[in-house]
């Protein structure tokens, strides 16, 4: 669900936000370099037994809004994991259609290189179709929110 901070800066939540399930809070987009299209962006995992985050460096998004609008297009299913990754891997996310209409993310949130500490992956679980459609729109809106 696309919201907004105090500072009116659009965050996008991703998951069931109650006590036990992980939640994903993606926060604070900024441009590092003004005239870049470098695209930075915070990335929060949070629940009962959980809380980590970790900036994401994207260039321009790194295509991931046309990632997830492909599986909406692709309601129907596809065989096999499509895969998307952010300019340095430290946001990856593997998606696969499951019978029932169902799509599976799993979402890898890596430590920055150079360290690469830890790693955690959490899965959600959307609606093939409008569902999807109505997250990669929510990705859309976050990703195109700040301007160079």
């Amino acid at each position: 669900m696309i919201d907004y901070d105090e500072s009116g800066s659009p965050t996008v939540r991703v998951g069931d936000p109650g006590p036990r399930p992980v939640h994903l809070l993606f926060s604070e987009p900024t441009r590092p370099y003004d005239e870049e299209p470098t695209l930075d962006f915070l990335v929060k995992a949070r629940g009962q037994w959980v809380s980590v985050e970790t900036s994401v460096r994207t260039w321009d998004g790194d295509g991931l809004y046309s990632f997830l609008s492909s599986m909406a297009e692709d309601f129907r299913g596809w065989e096999g994991a499509r895969t998307w990754h952010s300019l340095e891997y430290d946001l990856t996310i593997s998606a696969e259609h499951q019978s029932g209409g169902h799509v599976h993310l799993t979402w890898g949130i890596h430590d920055r290189p150079p360290f690469e500490d830890w790693h955690f992956e959490t899965t959600t679980v959307h609606a093939a179709g409008e569902e999807m459609g109505n997250l990669a729109a929510e990705v859309h809106t976050f990703l195109t929110s700040v301007t160079t």
